[in-house]
């Protein structure tokens, strides 16, 4: 078993805690785990980008290949087009079909959504409003986790857990939250799949 994961994103969006949660989850799991990060500018909007790689065998670089990507999750959908070359011939694309406009001439949403679809492997997800049905804004990253769960093959059980951990010292209203973020990102994301007939 092997997974070789991009996260993006852009900061301020929870990306690396996304990361922290898959990585403890496959951890947890007793898989050899390696992720390197990539930050851009230090602030809110900046460029955020992780290689999250897993494996039931030891792994010798953080780095994912161009073209091995078997996911490319992305919490913004512009840093999602940014990685394709990244994906594998049969990976896939799980991204927010939500923008977040951070720079002067960020192209039209439209035209981005259009690129992706055209790739015909890409789940969009409209994790700011599954995140408010939720109850909490910030809790899109965690939508974007369910939603990209079908591909990660870790169990649901060992993903929620993760989320339990992470979100420990803020208490349950706070993880009761996340976990509905999560379910709801999870039934988007099969919804999806079965209208267009996939498997995943």
């Amino acid at each position: 078993m092997k997974r070789d994961i991009i996260l993006a994103g852009v900061g301020g969006q929870g990306l690396l805690a996304l990361a922290a949660i898959i990585g403890e989850a496959a951890t947890r799991l007793g898989l050899h785990v390696k992720q390197a990060e990539v930050h851009g500018m230090a602030q809110r909007g900046g460029v955020v980008q992780s290689h999250l790689r897993f494996a039931d065998r030891p792994i010798p670089s953080p780095l994912v290949p161009e073209g091995a990507a078997d996911l490319i999750l992305s919490l913004e959908p512009m840093e999602a087009l940014r990685y394709l070359p990244y994906m594998a011939p049969d990976g896939a694309i799980v991204a927010s079909s939500a923008p977040f406009v951070n720079i002067p001439d960020y192209p039209e949403a439209t035209t981005v959504l259009a690129e992706l679809e055209a790739s015909g492997r890409a789940r969009l997800i409209d994790a700011p409003s599954l995140a408010k049905e939720a109850g909490a804004l910030q809790a899109a990253n965690i939508v974007m986790l369910g939603a990209g769960a079908p591909f990660l093959e870790i169990a649901e059980d060992a993903l929620l857990d993760a989320v339990d951990r992470f979100f420990a010292a803020k208490g349950k209203k706070v993880i009761d939250t996340n976990r509905r973020a999560f379910r709801l990102g999870l039934a988007t994301s099969r919804s999806l799949a079965a209208s267009r007939g996939s498997a995943s």
